[in-house]
């Protein structure tokens, strides 16, 4: 480093400010392309949930006259049951990076709805799962 730099006296010089200003933008930058890495995993891990919630419907379809008629109904709501998992564990881990992240961010950031989506996918397969258990034909129970 020169001599030149005005340390003593905390003077900043128009290049000091310059390369500050840049490291902010450098920084917001990561933070934005960090905030993105973690929609785009949230958002893998509900593909996932939608995904075994397929499986087990298409399960259930598929496979409804297995005998005894109760097997089809409980391998298509583990799979059911393991979409709730999922969505409620990707809501989990996506806020608490996000929490890590709002202890160094200056502007508070505008989070996306990780909670709303997690849960309206949890209640919903939820209902299905129910709906698989309860409902036959239209009518209560297994006739």
């Amino acid at each position: 480093m020169s001599d030149d730099r005005a340390y003593d006296a905390g003077d900043k010089t128009g290049e000091d400010e310059k390369s500050e200003a840049l490291a902010q933008d450098r920084t917001k930058m990561a933070e934005d392309r960090t905030i993105m890495a973690v929609e785009r995993t949230f958002a893998g891990w509900m593909r996932t949930a939608f995904g075994a919630i397929g499986i087990g419907v298409a399960f259930h379809v598929l496979f409804g006259e297995l005998h005894p008629p109760w097997l089809a109904k409980a391998i298509a709501s583990v799979f059911i049951g393991f979409a709730i998992f999922l969505a409620l564990n990707a809501e989990r881990r996506a806020s608490s990076s996000l929490e890590r992240m709002q202890a160094h961010a200056l502007e508070g950031l505008d989070l996306p709805r990780f909670k709303l989506l997690a849960w309206g996918v949890a209640i919903c397969a939820a209902l299905l799962l129910a709906g698989l258990w309860i409902l036959n034909d239209g009518s209560f129970g297994d006739g």
